[in-house]
């Protein structure tokens, strides 16, 4: 058995003031065939998993382009058609193949190309022929297209915000792929549209019944894989939304059939899926009621993850205003911050210019006498199992206040993020992170409090209301009834 294998991965928020060039790949990581001879990332887990899974089989094993970029706006043309003529080079150098996994999104959009990931997929049918087994991993904030049903044989999301599972789904794509190849399954897939967009959130009810039930139907009555697609609210396309997406053993009417199925039961839940964010002031109030901390604020609206800036100063600025001290702020993405506390180094005291950089979604700067702390530029953080670099860092202190800084933009996932730096969270009472979800694997565990906010930024989640022109208004919340 011969195994391609290969990852392109980028999520697009099509309102980001930034564009995503080579640069941000570059940042990201590019690794022309040799991801797997590196240290095991987050995005590159799955290669790592593929890799050793075919080599304890005996497997012929060729490796191709993995590039990642940190989620942002549309991908410059030149930059994707380059990044996918590598990879379609490596491939037609590797056949004849008998699989084809390919690590992606699921949601990016480059000039030109609304749906890359179903682009790519097609281009590597036309190379590998129609008897390949072509599998692709998704992160659950795509859009399932039908460029991407019709020429995948497989399509394995994430079932799980925050996205600690990407090992086992990887696992799973494998298996499913394996099994396929080798001819004891016939997979044929059939997704549904949920006419849902909100953020689903899978350690609460009532996604946490949801996801274990879909779970719980895999591997019986031929029923091989039960996904949902979540969808990506901030990328202005067709097909945003929630699909639910089944995989059976050659039966096509049953795999229908239970999407459909699926799509309805989330339906019925919809009044329950989204959370409740208060105002900054209102969380602010709350998180200062505790006797205890650390409660937890999440900066939903400035999730580098989702293609915010990082650097937005809405909640840092009330904090300050209100006189709040004992509270940790971060991570602030401001490379030229962060250039000026390596200048000044340890130790110094100094009038900086933090924040509010990128447009008006991130607020405006604000100018504060600092000391800087600490000065990192070799750690990282873990999400879930997997670890993430976090570039040069600071920790300041401001009128009581504790702020993180970094030149890599990413999203706070774990602790570590600060502990790295020496800050002991157990002792503060605020812990603010700009991020949306995926901080809750991290932080939930040490809380006395979550509290999401409903801040100003990027990717507010008022999910009625986004500006979208190339998706359509049937959806829930925009409508009480999106079918009727």
């Amino acid at each position: 058995m011969k195994m391609f294998m290969a990852g392109l991965v980028t999520e697009t928020n099509t309102f980001s003031p930034l564009p995503t060039g080579m640069l941000s790949f570059e940042e990201g990581g590019i690794y022309h065939g040799d991801a797997t001879a590196q240290p095991l990332q987050y995005w590159t887990a799955p290669l790592h998993i593929w890799k050793h899974a075919a080599t304890e089989r005996g497997w012929d094993i060729t490796e191709g382009l993995m590039a990642v970029a940190q989620p942002a706006g549309p991908t410059v043309r030149s930059t994707y058609e380059t990044l996918r003529g590598e990879i379609l080079d490596n491939l037609r150098a590797a056949m004849p193949v008998d699989i084809v996994l390919l690590s992606m999104h699921g949601a990016m959009i480059a000039d030109g190309y609304d749906d890359c990931e179903g682009d790519l997929i097609s281009h590597c049918r036309k190379i590998a022929g129609d008897k390949v087994i072509i599998g692709g991993l998704l992160d659950p904030h795509s859009h399932l297209t039908d460029m991407m049903m019709e020429n995948a044989t497989l399509l394995v999301p994430y079932k799980e915000y925050p996205h600690v599972d990407v090992p086992d789904r990887a696992r799973d794509l494998f298996a499913l792929a394996v099994d396929a190849a080798e001819g004891r399954t016939n997979p044929v897939m059939r997704d549904h549209d949920c006419r849902i967009i909100c953020a689903m959130h899978t350690p609460y009810e009532p996604m946490r019944s949801f996801v274990d039930g879909m779970s719980a139907r895999e591997g019986k009555d031929g029923v091989l894989h039960v996904g949902l697609v979540h969808g990506f609210p901030w990328g202005d396309h067709p097909r945003a939304g929630a699909r639910s997406l089944v995989t059976t053993n050659g039966n096509a009417a049953q795999a229908e059939a239970l999407a459909k199925e699926l799509a309805g039961e989330l339906l019925s839940i919809r009044g329950r899926l989204n959370r409740t964010h208060p105002t900054i002031d209102a969380a602010l109030d709350r998180g200062m009621e505790h006797a205890f901390g650390p409660v937890v604020l999440a900066d939903v609206a400035d999730n580098a993850g989702g293609g915010a800036p990082g650097d937005a100063t809405f909640l840092l600025r009330a904090i300050l205003d209100r006189g709040i001290t004992n509270a940790v702020v971060g991570i602030f993405w401001d490379p030229m911050a962060m250039r000026i506390c390596r200048e000044a180094d340890e130790g110094a005291t100094l009038n900086l210019r933090l924040g509010g950089k990128y447009g008006p979604m991130s607020g405006d700067p604000l100018d504060l006498r600092v000391t800087i702390r600490r000065l990192a530029s070799d750690l990282s953080q873990r999400f879930g199992d997997l670890p993430i670099p976090l570039g040069n860092m600071a920790w300041l202190e401001c009128d009581g206040v504790d702020i993180v800084v970094n030149d890599l933009r990413t999203q706070t996932f774990h602790p570590e993020a600060y502990t790295g730096l020496g800050i002991d969270l157990a002792s503060r009472k605020l812990v603010c992170v700009k991020s949306s979800q995926h901080f809750h694997a991290g932080f939930a565990p040490i809380a006395a409090e979550v509290i999401h906010v409903a801040t100003p930024g990027s990717i507010t989640p008022d999910y009625a209301n986004i500006a979208y022109i190339k998706r359509a208004p049937n959806y829930w919340p925009k409508m009480e009834d999106p079918f009727a």
